[in-house]
């Protein structure tokens, strides 16, 4: 797949609205979870994504030190249903994490991981940091990576 990342003032608007519309068509309408998408982290984020004709089928931001934790995160991971099953996820973290080890010269990252995905995130080198809690009504675990 090819891979472009931003951040939020390199974005054109078609790019922006169909960015939102992945994370609302999954995390809104798919995991039946009303909250607030549009929470102005998005503006000191950097946006990866991969397109296919002319649509975003996997989509993540990696957010700066203080706009969630005092750590880089990661968050919004979104890969379209039609997409899911082919290691897209994977493909799009190890991404993510390259970029900021050797871009942003980060070694920690924290992440809110949904509950069901540990294991995942444990074979991407994440341990579990926290209990497990409940966030929009769905568990999750905080977790951190460290080079």
């Amino acid at each position: 797949m090819n891979w472009t990342i931003k951040k939020f003032n390199e974005l054109n608007v078609k790019e922006i609205y169909k960015i939102l519309s992945l994370r609302n068509e999954i995390f809104i309408v798919e995991q039946e979870c009303p909250y607030l998408d549009c929470d102005y982290k998005d503006l000191k984020s950097y946006h990866l994504f991969s397109k296919e004709n002319g649509e975003i089928v996997a989509y993540l931001r990696v957010l700066e030190k203080g706009v969630s934790y005092d750590e880089i995160s990661i968050g919004r991971v979104a890969v379209k249903k039609s997409h899911r099953g082919k290691g897209i996820s994977r493909e799009m973290m190890l991404k993510a994490i390259e970029f900021i080890k050797n871009d942003l010269n980060e070694d920690t990252i924290k992440i809110q991981a949904q509950a069901y995905l540990l294991g995942f995130y444990n074979s991407l080198g994440f341990k579990d940091v926290s209990e497990e809690y409940l966030e929009d009504n769905i568990p999750h675990i905080d977790m951190l990576y460290k080079k």
